[in-house]
């Protein structure tokens, strides 16, 4: 898994001077257009960073979530969360599956009394964890400890967690349907034994493959038409532009060779990795991943500099 850290012909890396983006009047004589391939649940938010810094935004959703939320409350009814002393989100869109199968429920997942509980999430993420969440899960929320690694990476989150001791923790995660499963949660999984938890595997929403037309958007878009970045968010949405492509009778080669100028960019180490992997050369990793804000401030910040 890589670091982040720059080397030699590797990606380009450049610190961003700012937490959050903040509005920019482009210098380039006409805005430049970056497409991202994020699924719905995040569109919104990288669109409206990517506005912030003058940039035109094209949404082209390699990938669908959709919850799965009897899968996830078999493991939520009162009382089988008792023999868990943790969850662990790596994911926005299993913290929001998790609190819906809660609110089903209708009371709380943990009495009041008890060892402490831990709730670990990554960056941004984190933000859900409020006290209307921490609530629905237990009514006595100085019982609960939320966790926040320092690295917004699931391996950051296992070292945030500790030395497990044989406890439990569950884990809710996607089932990735059309797509391989990358690698991440099955590593998260192993890594989490290897502390010493017993990580339980919850399927907590689906991840699907938007399907072959998906790419068509970027496809149709004539070589007159520029496309100056495309920024990916996970390792499924590379494979899901990359399968799309192929279905289109295309390959990555060629999307690189009628915008040569495009720059990749890719959200955090781990998709970079991933992307790499899948024959994706990334041109742009932001060393700060705990949100979207990273990568926008990022490709601002390698524009600006050439303007």
């Amino acid at each position: 898994m890589s670091t982040g850290a720059a080397h030699p012909n590797g990606p380009f890396h450049i610190s961003p001077l700012t937490s959050s983006p903040s509005p920019a009047i482009p210098t380039h004589s006409s805005p430049r257009t970056v497409a991202f391939t994020t699924p719905q649940n995040y569109a919104g938010s990288l669109s409206h960073l990517l506005s912030l810094k003058g940039f035109e935004p094209l949404w082209c959703p390699t990938l669908t979530v959709q919850p799965t939320p009897l899968a996830i409350k078999s493991h939520l009814l009162p009382p089988i969360l008792h023999s868990f002393s943790a969850v662990a989100f790596t994911s926005r869109s299993g913290i929001t599956a998790l609190l819906d199968a809660a609110t089903e429920i209708g009371e709380p997942l943990l009495p009041s009394h008890g060892d402490t509980f831990l709730i670990a999430a990554l960056g941004k993420d984190s933000e859900l964890l409020d006290h209307e969440f921490l609530t629905t899960i237990c009514p006595n929320t100085s019982r609960i400890r939320v966790v926040v690694p320092e690295i917004a990476t699931p391996t950051g989150l296992v070292e945030a967690l500790g030395v497990g001791n044989h406890r439990r923790v569950l884990c809710p995660v996607p089932r990735v349907v059309g797509l391989n499963e990358p690698p991440v949660v099955p590593n998260f999984l192993r890594d989490l034994e290897a502390k010493g938890w017993v990580p339980v595997r919850v399927d907590a929403y689906e991840t699907r493959w938007a399907g072959p037309d998906c790419a068509r958007k970027l496809v149709e878009r004539g070589k007159d038409e520029k496309l100056d970045a495309i920024v990916f968010t996970s390792t499924g949405e590379v494979e899901g532009l990359l399968k799309s492509l192929e279905h289109l009778g295309l390959e990555w080669d060629m999307m690189k060779k009628r915008w040569p100028e495009m720059v990749v960019a890719a959200h955090g180490p781990v998709t970079a990795a991933g992307a790499e992997r899948l024959g994706v050369k990334v041109d742009l990793v932001s060393p700060k991943f705990d949100s979207f804000n990273g990568v926008v401030d990022s490709l601002h910040w390698r524009w600006q500099s050439l303007d």
